[in-house]
């Protein structure tokens, strides 16, 4: 159970699943402020506003059910939390996850950047 104060970043990370198998528009929209941005990697332009966001995820979007991802708090101070996760998708890559989310009041985000490194399988013993 979370603490107060994972408490906003837990509830933001289950939302963001939510919308991750759902595809859906309206999860994608409830995840972030009218004029959030989000940063696929630390020195993109961000998708602003929810209706690039919403094409962007879309355009990029994982099959429902093709991931798991488990994540821990490294860091949260006040309204900024960095987040350390592990997607693993089925048949295919691990990722290393760093993500760094902005919070408002409501528990939407008006930030959200991450980065993703695929971790490499060490073939010899």
């Amino acid at each position: 159970m979370a603490d107060d104060v994972t408490a906003p970043v837990s509830a933001w990370i289950d939302g963001y699943r939510r919308a991750w198998e759902s595809n859906d528009p309206d999860d994608i929209r409830a995840l972030f402020t009218p004029d959030g941005e989000y940063r696929t990697e630390p020195f993109a332009d961000p998708w602003t506003g929810h209706e690039e966001i919403v094409a962007g995820w879309l355009d990029a979007q994982d099959e429902p059910g093709d991931t798991t991802f488990s994540w821990h708090p490294v860091a949260i101070d006040g309204t900024v939390a960095v987040v350390q996760g592990t997607t693993v998708y089925s048949g295919g890559p691990v990722y290393s996850n760093l993500w760094v989310i902005r919070l408002a009041d409501d528990g939407r985000a008006t930030e959200f950047t991450e980065w993703w490194m695929e971790q490499k399988v060490d073939a010899g013993g």
